[in-house]
């Protein structure tokens, strides 16, 4: 473990960047399509365009960016050597498997039997319980909580202290409005907001 390259320098490139040096990475470089110069005064190196030169054999790579159909469309597009970074305070249970390009932000605790997808996110403060299955490309926001045997689709969003009730399956491409809470199964792509969430018409 050495050198890591995070694609997108933004803001939540910089907390990829500070869970790299917590762990052990000691050469940390950024790629961004839109700034140049350095972030948190380590280099941006290039753009996405780049990234198949900067493939060296030893370099890692890990994705930093929000939206998840770029994510995908970047993992899909690129065969460099994707890792996953879990932050030393998040909380991994027993029997928990954690898909490539997955990051585990400051916090989080991901409960026993839960298969986490690749080139997630399972973002500051979230509570994933036990045996849940979630899929490539979501993201679980700061402070979510998933109860037990919960599945959230592919590409689906659950947005800052959002709640997810017991044995509910979300579908793919869903987005769970910040602070919804799901009582009953999301099984139509689209977005949900409010106590019950509701999708928005």
């Amino acid at each position: 473990m050495n050198r890591l390259i995070i694609i997108g320098a933004g803001g939540h490139g910089r907390v990829i960047a500070d869970i790299a040096l917590k762990i052990g990475y000691t050469d940390v470089a950024f790629v961004d399509d839109k700034t140049t110069g350095a972030s948190m005064g380590m280099p941006i190196v290039g753009t996405t365009a780049c990234l198949d030169a900067l493939d060296d054999g030893a370099t890692d790579f890990v994705i930093a960016i929000g939206n998840n159909s770029v994510r995908r469309a970047i993992a899909t597009k690129h065969r460099v050597n994707w890792v996953s970074l879990v932050h030393p305070s998040a909380q991994i249970g027993v029997n928990v498997k954690i898909g490539v390009g997955t990051v585990v932000m400051a916090g989080a605790i991901i409960n026993p039997c839960t298969t986490v997808g690749s080139h997630a996110i399972i973002n500051t403060g979230a509570i994933i319980e036990h045996d849940n299955l979630i899929g490539d490309y979501a993201h679980i926001s700061p402070g979510a909580t998933l109860g037990g045997t919960v599945t959230v689709g592919e590409l689906t969003h659950v947005g800052i202290g959002a709640t997810v009730k017991n044995n509910i399956k979300i579908a793919d491409g869903c987005t769970l409005g910040a602070g919804a809470v799901a009582v009953k199964n999301l099984s139509e792509s689209g977005t949900y907001i409010g106590v019950p969430a509701r999708m928005m018409k």
